[in-house]
């Protein structure tokens, strides 16, 4: 049975999802488009020169293990376990699980990260295995792997540290800290290329700033609601022993989708080249809406959900689980019909500058069409995945990520025949879906998922925003042969035009149709 929480642990009001979820998707917003700032900087400092290869495969291999452990198992793991010691346990207790956690996390990092940096030849050659025949290439990569490496240990530690803070509402913090990377990377591309006789070496010291900035800037927070960490290292705790427990197929899964992502590439490497490139593009685009909404929404509703798991509330859980699903198809819908349509435009818009060429744009946005199949069902998963998480079930979604990825490796190669790169795009969509499909059948057939009152209002609502918005923008869209002779300043006027027009279309209709803000919150 639960308890009463403690006295000494009062809990505060709770945020409003909506609100702390719009909190994540700007800061999250922001995040992106620094990104973007960063890589042109990036791009326009060092270009495609061999320097810049080896830099991204020094910086690609401490970011592909920590979106293994730091960003995917470990917060799907250790948030549920905090959440129900926050709410049935005294504030000691919490505090001696986060001392131990990351005590034994820090270790086994520290331990990682030693062998990662004594071994960095042997990772970059694993990585890059082309640099085998360029010296030069390959004794720079493992040089500045031997700086960003550490850069693992950092973030994870960060990871944790916004665990916990959202684990008590403070999503603006943890939604904030990725930002301090690109700025860092930024800082170290114009302020410090000129102090180094290899100037790329100053971007992979940006790297390491980065970990350490990002880690400091959350240890102040950490401090106000007195869980800063002591790290005592015990890996016989009950509760680390937990979340090493259900670390192992979080871990599992999470792995299942960089399988499906490296699977891709090796077909995509066999067919016409600018086949990666198209998919890339077309990929940067389609994860913009999820970056922005899908996953903050995500990030929100799990402390949430694991709360009312841990207080045995199933009635507030079904509730929180509607009403993301709600949240997730009011953007998701509109955004993948805004992509369909609007295909060739953005691309365009975007990319078409300099050696892409016209054919570039069509065949990129033949592949965004194909992946905008997904949009929806990809922030689907972001919010149903939770409602297993939360419930410390992290066995069941990874039965389905195997599902589904042996289904996405069979329309791979039945789609790429006839279909080429949108093949492999719209094998991703159709997995997707069934991954969507699965989820919510598995938490409806459990008694988890239970639709709230208002879904038939909803659905018309949203069935004729939708559809206003499509007629809107099919009704203003220029010609495609216009955006592929129009300059940067044209192009920028007429999307912005594009984009008003179809989203105050659809919002006016949502409000016509009786849709109001107090219908979207959730506390």
């Amino acid at each position: 049975m639960s308890q009463p929480l403690p006295t000494d642990t009062p809990p505060p009001k709770a945020p409003s999802l909506l609100r702390s979820g719009m909190v994540v998707s700007v800061m999250t917003l922001l995040s992106r488009v620094l990104g973007m700032v960063r890589d042109v900087v990036v791009a326009a400092y060092f270009g495609s020169q061999s320097e810049a290869d080896a830099f991204f495969i020094a910086f690609k291999i401490p970011n592909f293990l920590r979106r293994l452990f730091a960003e995917g198992a470990f917060a799907q793991a250790f948030v549920p376990v905090l959440s129900e010691y926050r709410t049935r346990r005294p504030l000691a207790e919490v505090k001696q699980l986060v001392d131990r956690v990351t005590g034994t996390l820090g270790l086994t990092l520290a331990s990682i990260t030693a062998l990662g940096v004594v071994g960095a030849p042997v990772l970059v050659m694993l990585f890059a295995p082309g640099f085998h025949d360029d010296d030069g290439k390959l004794e720079l990569a493992t040089d500045m792997l031997r700086i960003t490496f550490p850069y693992l240990f950092l973030i994870s530690l960060t990871a944790l540290c916004g665990s916990i803070l959202n684990s008590y509402g403070r999503f603006a913090v943890p939604a904030f800290t990725p930002v301090l990377l690109n700025v860092c990377m930024i800082g170290a591309t114009v302020c410090f290329t000129p102090y180094f006789d290899r100037p790329i070496m100053a971007l992979a010291w940006g790297v390491f700033v980065a970990g350490v900035a990002q880690l400091l800037f959350q240890l102040p927070f950490l401090a106000q609601i007195k869980l800063l960490p002591t790290p005592r290292p015990n890996r016989k705790d009950p509760g680390v022993k937990r979340i090493m427990t259900l670390m192992i197929p979080a871990l599992f899964g999470v792995s299942v989708s960089q399988i499906n992502l490296l699977l891709d590439t090796v077909l995509a490497s066999f067919l016409q080249t600018g086949s990666i490139s198209w998919l890339y593009y077309a990929d940067r685009l389609s994860e913009l809406p999820l970056g922005a909404f899908g996953i903050a929404i995500g990030t929100v509703i799990l402390p949430a959900l694991s709360r009312q798991h841990s207080a045995e509330d199933p009635r507030a859980f079904a509730r929180t689980l509607d009403w993301a699903v709600r949240m997730v198809l009011l953007v998701g819908v509109p955004a993948a019909i805004a992509l369909l349509l609007l295909a060739e435009p953005m691309i365009a818009s975007l990319f078409h500058y300099g050696a892409m060429t016209d054919e570039d744009v069509f065949q990129a946005a033949a592949a965004l069409r194909a992946y905008s199949v997904g949009v929806m069902t990809f922030m689907l998963i972001k919010v149903l995945a939770p409602g297993y998480f939360a419930r410390q079930d992290t066995k069941t979604p990874v039965k389905i990520a195997i599902i589904c990825m042996i289904t996405n490796m069979a329309l791979n190669l039945i789609f790429i025949w006839p279909l080429a790169h949108v093949g492999l795009a719209l094998a991703t969509s159709v997995s997707a879906l069934l991954n969507a499909g699965l989820l919510w059948w598995g938490l409806r057939k459990a008694g988890v998922f239970q639709a709230q009152p208002g879904w038939l209002k909803f659905s018309l609502r949203l069935l004729a925003a939708c559809t206003a918005m499509a007629l809107v923008l099919l009704w203003l869209a220029p010609p495609t042969q216009d955006w592929l002779v129009w300059g940067w300043q044209r192009k920028v006027w007429e999307m912005t035009l594009l984009v008003g027009a179809g989203m105050g279309a659809y919002l006016l209709v949502l409000v016509v149709g009786g849709l109001r803000l107090r219908e979207l919150r959730h506390s």
